[in-house]
């Protein structure tokens, strides 16, 4: 009786002990935002950047492995939301600060006042779209994302960021261009223009396929990425952002001539 006690219990155990991985990955992103929030305090822009885009690959991973270990669970999709909210949220509103928002305060107190508010703004629209996407996770076509996804426009903001900073520029003389850019990042992202969320077409055995074009552009980025990191993403980053207006505008111009 007791023997087959052990043996029934057996597997709970195990599945206990399985959903600690995709755990493991979504704690790694999360030290990765806050990382990217202690250097960027500490002048450390090149660090703190690249911290948020690992940050943005651990995101990725976490998801893939609960489903490939099917170990998915309603504790893991709201820990991996707050996560996203640290990495995606406050460490590239607070790396913009540190870079150049602050440096708003040299134009006036007012002016002070708006490069905190920018960096706030950013944060409170990446809180709002977690909690729109999380709202409509199980109604929302899985072809698109809804409003720019949070760790795109972290990785435009960081990107943006990086970028500068590895050609010397400072964020004192761009402080105004940083400011379009939080703003800009932040509202994309509780705006209600679509952008593709490359997960495939659906549901079913062909959910995860992609056009071979996409393998291919896929390459052309690995190679860019490997010549020149932040001019890369900075390119990548940006081009997706205008992606969503202009799909947009091509379905509404197509809808009109139809």
């Amino acid at each position: 009786m007791d023997h087959d006690q052990d043996i029934a219990a057996a597997p709970r155990q195990r599945g206990r002990g399985i959903y600690l991985l995709p755990n493991l990955f979504t704690t790694g992103g999360l030290f990765a935002g806050f990382f990217a929030i202690i250097a960027a305090s500490q002048g450390r822009f090149g660090a703190a950047c690249m911290a948020i885009f690992v940050a943005a690959i651990l995101d990725g991973v976490d998801g893939r492995v609960a489903r490939l270990t099917n170990t998915q669970s309603e504790f893991g999709v709201q820990y991996d939301s707050l996560a996203d909210l640290i990495s995606f949220g406050m460490a590239p509103a607070l790396v913009m600060y540190h870079w150049a928002l602050i440096e708003l305060r040299l134009d006036g107190a007012t002016l002070g006042r708006v490069g905190w508010l920018a960096a706030f703004l950013y944060a409170a629209c990446a809180a709002l779209r977690l909690a729109r996407f999380n709202s409509q996770v199980a109604t929302v076509d899985k072809r698109w994302f809804v409003g720019l996804a949070s760790p795109a426009s972290a990785g435009l903001v960081a990107s943006f960021v990086w970028t500068c900073h590895e050609l010397g520029l400072r964020g004192g003389e761009l402080r105004y261009a940083a400011l379009a850019v939080t703003v800009i990042a932040g509202l994309a992202m509780v705006s209600r223009i679509r952008y593709t969320s490359f997960k495939g077409s659906g549901s079913g055995p062909k959910a995860d396929r992609v056009p071979f074009v996409a393998l291919l552009i896929a390459v052309a980025v690995l190679i860019a990425l490997w010549i020149d990191p932040p001019k890369t993403l900075l390119a990548a980053s940006s081009l997706y952002l205008l992606s969503g207006p202009v799909q947009w505008f091509w379905r509404r111009r197509s809808g009109a001539t139809a």
